[in-house]
């Protein structure tokens, strides 16, 4: 497995990802979530397998300094529990620049997130059209 800055080739697999999880928003405007993963202060990151074909997916924001925020972590299901995640997650706050990474998560995800040092709080998430 390689962790590798997301590219536009990527886009595809990545919406793929995505979409199997019922997470349709990447794929409403494929042009504005390519710009979205391109922007400044955008941590986007694929994890790879030997032959290319992209297993995971992290995208974080971050104020390169302080503050990040993992707004998605997504990982294929037949590459669970072999530390792509972990790996993508680790990656993309170092990569952010920041102290640390903020996050909301699924109930069915809290045990992996659990298992890194945090402080749990509270949340909201805020959407005006399909999550």
């Amino acid at each position: 497995m390689r962790i590798v800055d997301f590219a536009p080739e990527h886009l595809e697999e990545v919406l793929r990802l995505c979409e199997r999880e019922g997470w349709t928003t990447f794929a409403q405007d494929q042009k504005i979530t390519l710009r979205a993963l391109l922007a400044p202060g955008v941590v986007a990151l694929v994890a790879t397998q030997a032959g290319g074909e992209v297993i995971g997916f992290a995208y974080a924001l971050s104020d390169g300094a302080i503050q990040a925020y993992l707004s998605c972590l997504v990982v294929a299901e037949c590459a669970r529990r072999r530390g792509v995640g972990r790996e993508l997650l680790e990656q993309a706050l170092a990569r952010s620049g920041a102290l640390r990474i903020d996050l909301l998560s699924a109930e069915q995800s809290s045990a992996f997130y659990e298992s890194f040092p945090h402080q749990r709080g509270r949340g909201y998430r805020i959407a005006l059209g399909p999550s």
